[in-house]
């Protein structure tokens, strides 16, 4: 299981993630609203276990146990509608956790993040898990769970890509820190591969770069002609060569598979990544 615990304030939440021996995870603050939900939804993907990959999606959002301080309001119904097991601990009670751990009883929204996250760990049995809302409820439920699987989706997505990229195109992973981002996927669509890369011209960078509304145009094209540019950056050649046949191979296997519905003759491996339109 993991075990994530949600001080809230006002305008952010400060989260903690911990596993089943009590390790930290992931600590973090998230602003509220639709964009810390996505991010929470992102951070406990990242720290999901590789056998819950094949797990039906129900089942391993009902191993995700939460503690926050409250019941109510638009954060808890889409954690609950999420399929996160919520639970609503009493102020009370964490004001008394923290005295067992802390003799100047100092408060700080991070430390309660780690006190709740250990209170649904060890004593989630004393608390009132949230229960489940009417029709109207169910309708949020759908669609919170559904915002939930495409972010999920997504991670494992870049995860492969990220992956795929540090052994055939490693500049990239240089280039771009958020490989999901849009100039990411715009330039990563135009070349998906390095010699392609080396030879993009600074308008069509930069044009790929206003399309994704990314600000200092003009510097970001020179430093990314210098990274696809850069020899060391480049794997050998000849494994170059080989990567891009395999790539084009596997891409040609899959595209027959998927209008087929047949695996291609003596092939059958899945593309690097898919180029769009493709």
């Amino acid at each position: 299981m993991l075990f994530v615990g949600d001080d809230w304030a006002e305008g952010h939440h400060d989260i903690e993630i911990v596993d089943d021996q009590g390790m930290r995870l992931a600590p973090k603050r998230l602003p509220e609203g639709l964009e810390g939900v996505t991010r929470l939804h992102s951070l406990i993907a990242a720290q999901m276990p590789e056998d819950w990959a094949d797990r039906d999606p129900d089942e391993v959002a009902e191993l995700v146990k939460v503690g926050i301080e409250t019941d109510r309001g638009s954060w808890v119904a889409a954690l609950v509608a999420a399929g996160y097991e919520v639970f609503a601990v009493n102020p009370l009670s964490v004001a008394r956790y923290r005295q067992r751990h802390s003799t100047s009883g100092a408060k700080s929204d991070a430390a309660d993040a780690h006190l709740l996250a250990e209170m649904v760990r060890l004593d989630r049995a004393a608390h009132r898990p949230i229960a489940e809302d009417s029709d109207l409820g169910e309708g949020i439920k759908l669609a919170a769970r559904t915002h939930q699987s495409l972010i999920w989706d997504r991670s494992r997505h870049v995860a492969r890509l990220r992956s795929t990229l540090r052994e055939y195109f490693p500049a990239a992973l240089l280039a771009f820190e958020d490989l999901d981002a849009p100039d990411a996927l715009e330039l990563l669509g135009r070349a998906p591969e390095p010699d392609q890369a080396a030879r993009l011209t600074k308008t069509t960078i930069a044009v790929a770069l206003t399309r994704a509304r990314r600000r200092r145009v003009e510097d970001r094209t020179r430093e990314l002609r210098t990274i696809f540019g850069a020899p060391e950056l480049r794997q050998p050649p000849a494994l170059q060569e080989r990567l891009c046949r395999s790539r084009g191979q596997r891409g040609r296997d899959h595209h027959r598979t998927q209008r087929s519905g047949r695996p291609a003759r003596g092939g059958g491996g899945r593309a690097f990544w898919p180029a769009p339109g493709r």
